[in-house]
C-alpha cells in the first residue's frame, strides 16, 4: 500500500481526484498520538485547520507547535460531554466553523475475562468509546446542522462485529459506536450531514503495544510489522472527506478490503 500522491501547494491529488481541504476546519479527538496525530499533520498538510483534542495537554501541545497556526490544541475528556461541547464552541470560534469531526479517541483496556474483570474500569471504557462518540456527535450535529452541512467520522474496528476473548469492553463499545453512527446518518443525511465510519484494522500505535503486553487473543500474537502504519488511516480520513465516498454514507467502511484500497490508492 501507499498510493502516489502529489503536494500542489494546499491541494492534494490522489489517482488524480483532487483532495484540496483548504479552508476547512477539522476536528480529532484522540490527537495526542497515533491514528489522530498522523491525520492531524495530513489534514493540515493539505490545508485544513485542525483542532487537536485529547487529555494529554502537553502532547497536542507540541503537535499544534509542530503544525503551526493552522492547529489549535485543546484539552478535552471526550466522556465529559461538557467538556466536548465547549471543545466545538471554541473550534467554531477561533476558525469560523466546524467542517469534519474525526471521532477517534478510543481505549483497549479493561483486558481480561468478565468473570474478574474491575466494573469500574469496564464503565469507563464505555464513556470513552460509546458515550465519547455520542458526545461528539451531540455537540457538533447542530452546528453542522446550522451550517448546512459537515461529515463525521468514527474510528471503528473489527470488534464491532467479532466477538473476541478478553475484549468485552472494547467489542460492546465499538459495536455500540456502529449503530450509533448508523442512527445519526438516518436522522442527519437530510440535513446535509455525511455521517460514515472506518474500521482500519490493526495499525502500528501504543494500543498494539498494550493488547502484545496483554497475551489475550488473536490480535496479541501478531507481531508489529503486521499491523498498517497510522499514516494510512490518515489518507483514507481525507478520501472520506472528499465527494468520491458519497457512496458509502452511513457506513462502516474497512481497510481490510482490498478493492476499497485500490480505490482510495492505498496500493
Amino acid at each position: 500500500m501507499g498510493g502516489q500522491i502529489t503536494l500542489l501547494a494546499n491541494r492534494t491529488i490522489w489517482k488524480g481526484v483532487s483532495m484540496d481541504m483548504n479552508g476547512k476546519t477539522v476536528m480529532i479527538t484522540g490527537a495526542s498520538r497515533g491514528i489522530g496525530a498522523a491525520a492531524a499533520r495530513m489534514f493540515a498538510t493539505a490545508g485544513a485547520n485542525v483542532a487537536l483534542l485529547a487529555r494529554s495537554e502537553a502532547e497536542i501541545g507540541a503537535l499544534a507547535g509542530e503544525i503551526g497556526a493552522a492547529a489549535l490544541a485543546i484539552r478535552c475528556d471526550v466522556a465529559d460531554y461538557g467538556a466536548v461541547l465547549a471543545a466545538v464552541e471554541t473550534t467554531a470560534a477561533h476558525f469560523g466553523g466546524v467542517d469534519v469531526f474525526i471521532g477517534n479517541a478510543g481505549m483497549i483496556d479493561p483486558i481480561g475475562d468478565l468473570a474478574t474483570i474491575d466494573p469500574e474500569a469496564w464503565g469507563r471504557s464505555i464513556d470513552v468509546n460509546l458515550k465519547g462518540v455520542f458526545n461528539g456527535m451531540r455537540a457538533v450535529m447542530p452546528v453542522m446542522e446550522t451550517a448546512g452541512g459537515g461529515t463525521i467520522i468514527t474510528i471503528s474496528s473489527g470488534a464491532a462485529s467479532h466477538a473476541l476473548e478478553g475484549w468485552s469492553a472494547y467489542c460492546s463499545g465499538k459495536a455500540g459506536a456502529a449503530m450509533l453512527l448508523r442512527c445519526a446518518d438516518q436522522e442527519g443525511r437530510n440535513k446535509g450531514l455525511r455521517i460514515m465510519g472506518l474500521s482500519p484494522g490493526t495499525v502500528a500505535t501504543e494500543m498494539q503495544k498494550v493488547i502484545k503486553a496483554s497475551g489475550v487473543g488473536p490480535v496479541a500474537k501478531l507481531e508489529w510489522g503486521d499491523h498498517i502504519p497510522p499514516e494510512w488511516v490518515g489518507k483514507a480520513l481525507i478520501w472520506m472527506c472528499s465527494s468520491a465516498a458519497d457512496a458509502h454514507l452511513g457506513e462502516e467502511l474497512s481497510l481490510r478490503d482490498e478493492v476499497l484500497c485500490a480505490t482510495i490508492g492505498l496500493q
